[in-house]
């Protein structure tokens, strides 16, 4: 009897369904924060496969919190990591687990960035049991792989950082026939490096959306669950913001504002010729020298005045004064009339011959 009871409880805890680590089964009625912008850590080995960041729920806290971006080897030769995502539906929004499977399945659309750029992975391909990585979507570095690749990727989709699909504000995105195919393959969910990563991501309180506002000081790592050292990297400003920040070259444009008064003070030594130009202000008193001019005339004027009573209303006593002179050299002549006497001797001369 007891043998009997303890198999049949033993058989009813194996049909109970154990919930799995994807799928969290959470539905919530706020949406989920934009996603960070980061940069993507250097591949730490050849076989690592990059599994993006995203925002997951903590119902204890009732908050998001941001597990980090991060390198992890595939459970399985030949598997690819589809991501998770949260779907807006009946007025919540409720997460979608992701997996490892031979295919890549849907996400939602979500731009996750190098390499899911919202349908498919660009970032690399299996052939054979080596992973080929393209080198133009993720970042192999310095790191030692020899098959690699150069692919120009082109998204057709509207490049924003919506961590969400459908609702008022999510992404536009449906499955194809082959990401619908891909969902119903033989999965794996996550490995356990995986599952300490996403553990080690709740339990750090700056990565939390109420503590980091959305911008969380580790957005990506090099290695599962590693947030020390130069493999973690922080969120940085978007280009949407920085674009302006301009300035995004904060080292390179803050001495130019410096030099460019300088440019602008060796004009200054031109304009100091300009408060020279105060010369039209100057006229002024140019006009002021003709004016003495006009007054030194007046003084001869006055003395005409004070020759006109003199003179009788002559208004040209100018040449009078011309002709004094002359008066003056005629009374040199006149001096011959001293020998007035002989002239008076020659009347009577005449007097005597006129009888």
């Amino acid at each position: 009897m007891r043998k009997s009871s303890l198999l049949m409880l033993v058989a009813l805890i194996l049909a109970i369904p154990i919930p799995s680590f994807a799928q969290f089964g959470v539905s919530i009625t706020i949406a989920p924060p934009e996603l960070p912008v980061y940069t993507q850590p250097m591949a730490p080995a050849e076989g690592y496969l990059w599994t993006p960041g995203y925002w997951a729920w903590d119902d204890g806290i009732q908050d998001y919190y941001w597990v980090p971006g991060t390198w992890i080897e595939p459970p399985q030769v030949g598997f690819l990591w589809t991501p998770g995502y949260w779907g807006w539906a009946n007025g919540v929004y409720i997460w979608n687990g992701g997996y490892w499977g031979p295919h890549i399945g849907f996400y939602g659309g979500v731009n996750y960035g190098y390499g899911y750029g919202g349908h498919g992975y660009e970032g690399g391909y299996w052939q054979g049991e080596h992973l080929y990585y393209n080198r133009a979507v993720v970042n192999v570095g310095s790191t030692h792989i020899t098959n690699v690749y150069n692919k120009t990727v082109i998204n057709n989709v509207t490049v924003n950082r919506v961590s969400y699909s459908g609702g008022g504000g999510g992404v536009r995105a449906e499955p194809s026939a082959q990401e619908s195919a891909a969902a119903h393959e033989r999965h794996i969910e996550h490995t356990s490096a995986q599952q300490q990563h996403v553990q080690a991501a709740q339990g750090n309180p700056v990565l939390r959306a109420g503590a980091n506002q959305g911008h969380p000081p580790i957005a990506a790592t090099a290695r599962p669950a590693n947030f020390s050292g130069a493999g973690a990297v922080p969120a940085r400003q978007s280009e949407t913001t920085n674009t302006a920040r301009v300035n995004t070259e904060p080292h390179t444009v803050a001495p130019s504002p410096s030099i460019q008064p300088r440019p602008s003070m060796q004009p200054r030594p031109a304009m100091e010729p300009r408060p020279a130009a105060p010369a039209p202000y100057r006229a002024p008193p140019a006009a002021a020298a003709p004016q003495e001019r006009a007054i030194q005339p007046r003084p001869p004027a006055a003395v005409e005045q004070r020759q006109k009573p003199e003179q009788t209303q002559a208004a040209r006593p100018a040449p009078q004064p011309q002709q004094r002179p002359e008066p003056q050299q005629r009374p040199q002549p006149q001096q011959r009339p001293q020998p007035q006497p002989h002239p008076a001797e020659h009347p009577e001369d005449h007097e005597h011959h006129q009888p």
